[in-house]
């Protein structure tokens, strides 16, 4: 009994004792401060010394969106380097507790950054499995990003740095990982989320969802959707299980732009391979955005894309088909950083005007040589295509103007131009295929592409991708580009795609 004791005792003081050398430590840490992996556009998004493995983020909604949602966030990971401190992107909600291993932790916030102290440094090589209970708060400017506030719930659009609005991540494209949603809403609400549903449980008045991701995933990409929805289920290419999200009210109307999905997803197969996630469909969600956006398995459209006669019929079908190339192009193949952009917005504009040309009769070619036309502007408004310039103060979503989307795409088309058809095709289908359920960087791209080549392409790509001026364009001498006449809008008419 003695003896027992005694080790009790010695287990007792070494645990003072270390808790003891951690305060001293602690007492000598610098004061919390914002990190970022070192995006030139964002410098304080993503966070260094750790690569996450998966996020399972509880949400408890009560049915309006006048007040925060309740909310849990799990985050298991692996420490790539000794971590006295671990900071992640969140902002925009209440911290209420943090535990680092199981044991609870100290925190405070620094710019858009939670900082968290464990109370033992996480040594690197180390898993550490980090729990953050907070709230996620649905208020705020609609053009911040975050929740989307809908007619009858709620929707997400992150996109390009806003999913730490809504749960604590490392919001970088960079560092995808798997998700799992589990979301408890009113009973007469229907939940939807990224992947595939793993669990339904119906309470007395309330209901919870459980949905899991099957590939890895940006955070900028996560989706929930919360309303009075129907969910239509059909069958895409060799049984890909296609469902769509639309308000119930909608669904007799909806179905002439639903069924067209399966088709989509045949051409785009057919273009660059199969597709690469486990469930595909559109998510109509009734609220004014102003864009449509490439949530992963689940891509977000406004209801007013499909219900006013502002576009034809055939320009509708080509933005269905961008967002859905995007589940290629960003989605399975992420940029290493958000300078690299103009390879998902290009690559989706190009599949998008490539469908119109082969569906609809609207010439590529023509599409091109007007934006050629405007695309020295385009390249003043908001730089080259692989060198943009940052996003205006407050307007994080001015990163998105032409010259990432028919300004890349033109880049896209003057490659085809100077290697040819067939050999563009086997750079298109190599890309998606080399780096599935990764990411990527434009170096990797104009790499793969010399070496499909079977020459040096730099010079074309310095050119295009970072020049001030556009170049010729090969097989085109003709064509000209229109310098601005004054000081070019940095928004500069963006399209409605993302």
């Amino acid at each position: 009994m003695l003896s027992s004791r005694l080790s009790s005792r010695r287990r007792l003081r070494a645990a003072v004792l270390a808790a003891a050398s951690a305060a001293l430590v602690a007492a000598a840490l610098p004061s919390p401060q914002p990190l970022g992996i070192g995006d030139p556009l964002f410098p304080h998004l993503g966070n260094p010394g750790y690569d996450v493995v998966s996020y399972d983020v509880a949400f408890t909604y009560s049915g309006s969106n006048s007040k925060p949602l309740d909310a849990v966030t799990k985050i298991d990971a692996w420490a790539t380097q000794k971590l006295d401190r671990v900071n992640l992107d969140f902002t925009h909600g209440a911290v209420r507790t943090v535990e680092v291993n199981g044991l609870p932790a100290e925190f405070a916030s620094a710019g858009e950054d939670l900082v968290i102290e464990p109370v033992v440094a996480v040594q690197r090589g180390s898993r550490m499995l980090i729990t953050v209970t907070h709230t996620s708060d649905p208020r705020g400017p609609k053009d911040a990003g975050g929740w989307v506030q809908t007619r009858d719930g709620l929707a997400m659009a992150n996109q390009a740095d806003a999913a730490h609005r809504v749960f604590p991540s490392n919001d970088h494209p960079a560092d995808k990982a798997y998700f799992t949603f589990r979301v408890t809403a009113p009973k007469a609400l229907t939940v939807v989320a990224n992947g595939t549903r793993v669990a339904k449980t119906a309470g007395a008045t309330t209901t919870t969802w459980a949905y899991r991701t099957s590939h890895p995933m940006a955070a900028e990409l996560a989706q929930v959707s919360i309303g009075r929805s129907a969910v239509v289920t059909r069958e895409g290419p060799h049984g890909l299980p296609v469902r769509d999200v639309v308000p119930t009210a909608d669904r007799t109307a909806m179905e002439r732009w639903l069924k067209k999905t399966p088709s989509h997803l045949e051409w785009m197969e057919a273009k660059v391979g199969r597709y690469p996630f486990e469930t595909y469909g559109v998510l109509v969600a009734d609220a004014d955005t102003g864009f449509e956006l490439e949530t992963q398995t689940l891509s977000l459209f406004e209801r007013s894309l499909f219900t006013t006669a502002a576009y034809p019929e055939w320009a509708v079908d080509s933005i269905m088909v961008h967002e859905l190339a995007h589940h290629w192009f960003g989605n399975s193949v992420s940029p290493l950083g958000w300078s690299d952009l103009w390879l998902n917005e290009g690559h989706a504009t190009w599949y998008e005007a490539l469908y119109a040309e082969e569906k609809s009769d609207k010439p590529m070619e023509q599409r091109m040589r007007a934006a050629y036309t405007n695309s020295d502007r385009w390249r003043a408004a908001g730089g080259p295509p692989a060198a943009p310039k940052p996003p205006l103060p407050g307007q994080k979503i001015s990163l998105f103007r032409p010259v990432v989307y028919d300004g890349s795409a033109l880049v896209l088309y003057a490659l085809r131009e100077e290697i040819g058809k067939d050999v563009f095709e086997r750079l298109e289908r190599e890309w998606v295929r080399e780096h599935e359920h990764g990411t990527a960087s434009t170096a990797d791209f104009t790499g793969l592409a010399s070496r499909l080549a079977g020459r040096d392409l730099s010079a074309f790509f310095q050119a295009w991708l970072y020049g001030t001026k556009t170049p010729p364009m090969p097989g085109h001498p003709d064509w000209r580009s229109t310098a601005p006449k004054k000081a070019a809008s940095a928004r500069d008419t963006a399209p409605r795609t993302r």
